[in-house]
């Protein structure tokens, strides 16, 4: 089978002043991290089998903990190590990730998050020979993927999962393009690993479209990977919109791809751990459960394909990356996700061509981003709240399982969950400025809808917390401080006994 490296989104060239950031791979963004206090070594024996997950949960049950890195796997003979809570809910680690300023608001990474991602950067190809990821090669029945430790997170999963924190690679087998995507994927032997994913995923659509073509479908996962292309992978993307070109324009350089030993897909050059498989129509074996984002268990036990390993690589001494799924701030779906789906969500409205919209965001312990999104706008005419609140909800980057799209005026911050909740208080009656949409695209592992055959379906909830703009003159004024008392008492801040710095306050009293 034949495959572009993909139908790209059109490359953009980096600025001469475009920041490139300073690693190449998971293990220097390690040695970055570390050297910012943002890594805790776990160096005594730890046991693959819930005591690493309990380790993690309990230790990221507030939003500032660092990075997990367990060197020590008891029983382990591959010489592995895994690295947990890789971003987590730090703000601080996607930021040192993506070569941003870790002092920026939640607001300005936003901000800066859109620039990076919309510079596209193609990924290059590289010899084997120079890819780190060819230190061992195995094929055939040399491979045994139960040699490398992989951990059961919580008690009522029903195995042992290899994939959490992977990248998946599919091809389309009408255009080629490459699809970047993340999957769950449990063990089931050692050739042989479970692939879920949900209904109207790429990968899923990439999968089916091969077997309609009565092929199987080529798939090359990676398990130890860089924390930009597994950010990316749980984004939403256009069908024709290449992970690896963002990649490429958020790190200043493109993705380093080699071919591999049996297929005709490219493997990441520095991934830690690469298999390269296929998935076959009716290959199938019980997968699941398995706590998910949501902070259940997702899915029923039920049959899913199976990827039949043909070739493994790995570098030596490989760091394998498992993403705890669980309620929030403990989940590996966190700060960063929220950043870039906001950003995503802002992009798409803005292409869409809505005027007057200023901010967005999807919070984080909204389900990790995926349940809630906020968006503040400066209302211009009669029903622009409305058409902002049914255009956020159906855009590509919100439209998968949101419930709750809340519309906001632009003198309230959508990251500051104080200042919604205010605004849900006084501006909005609940009576006349709620909306129900139905039929919409959700998720099977959504809890809320009991019966099973009906979670790819869902609903959402459009909230119009904004000021009635057919009374907007006669709304009450809000209380805001003077601008000039504002500055004069913050430059008095610290001589008046305060350690922190003042708070930064953007709305101010008109005469």
């Amino acid at each position: 089978m034949e495959h572009r490296i993909a139908e790209r989104s059109p490359p953009v060239a980096p600025a001469k002043d475009s920041p490139q950031v300073s690693w190449c791979d998971l293990r220097e963004w390690i040695a970055l991290i570390e050297s910012n206090g943002e890594l805790q070594r776990i160096r005594k024996p730890v046991d693959a089998d819930e005591e690493l997950a309990a380790i993690v949960y309990m230790a990221t049950r507030t939003e500032k903990t660092s990075a997990l890195l367990f060197e020590n796997i008891a029983g382990d003979k591959s010489g592995s190590r895994v690295l947990a809570n890789m971003l987590g809910s730090s703000t601080e680690r996607y930021a040192l990730a993506v070569g941003l300023d870790p002092d920026l608001s939640v607001a300005e990474m936003i901000a800066e998050s859109r620039t990076i991602m919309n510079r596209k950067i193609a990924p290059v190809r590289v010899a084997k020979s120079k890819a780190p990821v060819n230190d061992v090669v195995l094929t055939g029945d040399a491979i045994d993927l139960t040699q490398f430790p992989s951990p059961k997170f919580w008690p009522g999963d029903g195995g042992r999962y290899i994939g959490t924190g992977d990248i998946t690679l599919t091809a389309s087998p009408d255009t080629g393009r490459i699809n970047v995507g993340c999957y769950r994927q449990m063990l089931h032997g050692p050739r042989r690993v479970g692939m879920y994913c949900s209904p109207g995923k790429h990968g899923a659509l990439d999968r089916e479209g091969w077997w309609k073509q009565g092929k199987p479908c080529e798939v090359v996962v990676a398990y130890g990977i860089d924390p930009v292309l597994f950010m990316l992978a749980a984004q939403v993307f256009g069908s024709k919109e290449s992970e690896f070109d963002v990649a490429g324009g958020m790190m200043g350089r493109g993705i380093e791809l080699t071919d591999g030993e049996t297929g005709s897909l490219p493997i990441p050059a520095h991934a830690e751990l690469v298999i390269e498989g296929t998935v076959s129509e009716g290959d199938v074996l019980p997968e699941g459960p398995l706590g998910e984002f949501t902070g259940y268990y997702g899915r029923e036990r039920s049959p899913q394909p199976v990827i039949e390993v043909k070739a493994l690589h790995h570098r030596k001494s490989p760091i394998l990356t498992a993403a705890l799924m669980a309620k929030y701030p403990s989940c590996e779906i966190g700060a960063y996700y929220a950043i870039m789906r906001s950003a995503r969500i802002l992009d798409d409205l803005e292409r869409i061509g809505v005027p007057g919209v200023v901010g967005a965001y999807a919070h984080p312990a909204a389900a990790s981003g995926w349940g809630i999104v906020v968006v503040s706008l400066q209302q211009q005419y009669a029903g622009h709240a409305a058409q902002v609140l049914a255009l956020a909800a159906q855009c590509p980057a919100a439209a998968y399982y949101t419930k709750w799209i809340i519309a906001v005026d632009d003198d309230v911050d959508p990251t500051d969950w104080n200042e919604v909740l205010w605004a849900l208080s006084t501006r909005c009656h609940p009576a006349e400025d709620i909306d129900i949409l139905k039929k919409t695209w959700s998720t099977g592992l959504d809890p809320s809808q009991f019966e099973m055959e009906r979670r790819p379906y869902g609903s959402k909830a459009l909230i119009d917390a904004c000021k009635p703009h057919r009374h907007l003159k006669q709304f009450p004024a809000t209380t805001l401080l003077r601008r000039e008392v504002y500055e004069r008492v913050a430059a008095r801040w610290a001589e008046l006994g305060f350690a922190d710095p003042p708070p930064r306050l953007t709305n101010f009293h008109k005469d």
